[in-house]
């Protein structure tokens, strides 16, 4: 089995959201804020080719949206996901899953490209993996969240036929879809996390990774439930130093 980073470039948020209540004192010093007190976050992704599969987890922001949309998120580098594809000569035809850790859209908006007046998967071969009860999530969102699950990178998921869900909170991917050491799927805050066992290694695609995630006190402002989000992120932190997992760090700026 062989892991990838794929780098599909940065973008900013407001540093005072991002971590809500926590002073910027104790935040500014792991992700320092720009003039405007903007932080910068990685879109990063992860490819895990094994056997005759090849599993991306997340797939950034995409380019479909308008102008304007994207004046608000201050996209830079030189990095894309394309371009990040092809350094390990492997094109978007050869995915065969795309595993959503959740919908929001700086982790789903590549699941979807424009051709003309259409929107359409932009991995024509894979199955697009999510799970139901944040489908509904996201589908039917509370107003704080509503801005961050847009509909037109997730719907036409649905309806190109190409989602599945992972039906319960902890389970295997069917069978057919196993290759060892193999792939398991479960719950962790609301989003489908996978977790790819090889040996004593864990790779995790999973949502909040960026500097200072694992501290309990530094909690994302933008989360729906903050007390039980950090409650989550200490089982998650005491579990990967107890089983000392090799962690995939999705949004640090540095790799």
């Amino acid at each position: 089995m062989n892991a990838y980073t794929i780098n599909t470039g940065y973008f900013k948020l407001d540093g005072g959201a991002m971590f809500g209540v926590v002073p910027k004192s104790m935040w500014n010093k792991l992700n320092p804020a720009d003039e405007n007190n903007m932080c910068t976050w990685a879109l990063r992704c992860l490819l895990i080719e094994d056997g005759n599969r090849l599993i991306l987890v997340d797939n950034g922001i995409g380019d479909k949206q308008d102008d304007r949309f994207f004046s608000h998120y201050y996209l830079h580098g030189d990095d894309t996901f394309d371009k990040s594809l092809n350094k390990y000569g492997f094109s978007r035809n050869d995915i065969t899953d795309v595993i959503l850790t959740h919908l929001h859209f700086d982790h789903c908006g590549g699941s979807i490209i424009r051709e003309g007046d259409k929107l359409v998967p932009a991995f024509k071969n894979a199955v697009y993996w999510s799970n139901e009860r944040h489908w509904k999530w996201a589908t039917q969102p509370n107003d704080r969240e509503k801005a961050s699950f847009l509909k037109e990178n997730i719907l036409p998921i649905q309806e190109s036929g190409q989602l599945k869900f992972i039906e319960r909170d902890a389970c295997q991917f069917p069978r057919k879809y196993q290759h060892p050491p193999g792939i398991r799927a479960y719950r962790c805050d609301d989003a489908a996390t996978i977790q790819i066992q090889r040996k004593n290694h864990t790779f995790y695609g999973r949502p909040a990774s960026f500097c200072g995630a694992y501290s309990t006190s530094l909690c994302n402002g933008l989360r729906y439930v903050s007390t039980d989000y950090a409650e989550r992120k200490e089982v998650f932190s005491n579990r990967s130093a107890r089983e000392r997992l090799c962690t995939f760090p999705r949004t640090r700026p540095e790799n």
